[in-house]
């Protein structure tokens, strides 16, 4: 029997179409893919966006999987309705795009681009930074996305360390985990990097006391999730001087409304949620293997777990 997937993100169709039935057609599928659903019972799967206005899912009891085109499943995580299999979307289009936001940040700011980038004053300043090896950086969320950043910035002899609120075995990336190594990690890292999903328990944990556990001039980036920062604890802390800069890529409230301070404040550099952006064409390739897995009866690739969040 040919599975019927329903597109539930019709603001995405467009973007989607092409490179959905090419991956279909690549795994040897045959999907009936549409993009309504008058019978929500004749329906396998769901591939959607948590912005798209589907939020019940009762009604869908046939359905095998929820197939998720974004990394973030914070909107839809907690909906009561949604008892089917619920599949995060990790893209390696996304990870090359985040990893590459990453680095190119931490060189900016370990290298001190910005004050010869803008020199109105024309002032000899020759103070070279100092060598990589002796940058230590900070990586809370160790992920995809975070393995790819941390691996990328050690092949520059960056020293990192990774915190992740579970423990995870990693090789060749000093992985710490639990509230009580977040001290440990953040101590002594000049540059921190926020790569934490968002749940009860990652929001504000960059707040005035953990900002503390930071040397002084200490950078903050920030791609991952507004809710991660306390707003105020922040900007107290740069107004103190205790932060060197921010920058910072995801807000609680999108856009940055044009009066937020940190669009006037010197020391915050603000960047349009433009970190990472999912390829149409490699995440259509991660439907399509879920779907073959689905219809093969082999577990999900990328299952979140509901009681962590993600």
């Amino acid at each position: 029997m040919t599975p019927r997937a329903y597109f539930a993100a019709p603001a995405l169709w467009d973007r989607y179409r092409e490179p959905l039935f090419a991956a279909f057609a690549q795994a040897g599928l045959e999907v009936d893919l549409v993009v309504d659903a008058p019978d929500p019972a004749s329906i396998d799967y769901i591939i959607y966006a948590p912005s798209a206005a589907l939020q019940d899912f009762s009604p869908f009891t046939r359905t095998k999987a929820v197939l998720s085109l974004w990394a973030g499943v914070e909107r839809i995580v907690g909906n009561a309705t949604l008892t089917q299999p619920l599949c995060r979307m990790v893209d390696t289009a996304l990870t090359e795009g985040m990893t590459a936001w990453i680095v190119g940040h931490v060189l900016r700011h370990h290298l001190g681009m910005d004050r010869h980038i803008v020199n109105p004053a024309r002032d000899w300043v020759p103070v070279s930074p100092p060598a990589t090896r002796d940058r230590p950086v900070a990586i809370l969320g160790l992920g995809a996305l975070g393995q790819a950043a941390a691996r990328a910035l050690m092949g520059l002899h960056f020293p990192v360390r990774g915190w992740s609120r579970s423990p995870k075995n990693l090789a060749d990336i000093p992985a710490f985990s639990g509230p009580e190594s977040l001290r440990e990690v953040l101590t002594g890292a000049e540059i921190v990097v926020l790569l934490l999903p968002k749940t009860d328990e990652t929001e504000n944990i960059l707040n005035a006391a953990t900002l503390a556990m930071l040397p002084r001039g200490a950078v903050i980036l920030n791609p991952g999730r507004g809710a991660l920062i306390d707003d105020a604890a922040l900007l107290a802390a740069l107004d103190a001087g205790r932060i060197g800069h921010a920058t910072l890529d995801v807000f609680r409230t999108e856009p940055l409304p044009r009066d937020h301070p940190y669009w006037s404040h010197r020391n915050v550099t603000v960047t349009p949620h433009i970190a990472a952006e999912t390829s149409a064409v490699s995440a259509s390739m991660v439907i399509a293997e879920n779907i073959r897995r689905g219809e093969a009866g082999l577990p999900f690739l990328h299952l979140v777990d509901r009681r962590r969040g993600y």
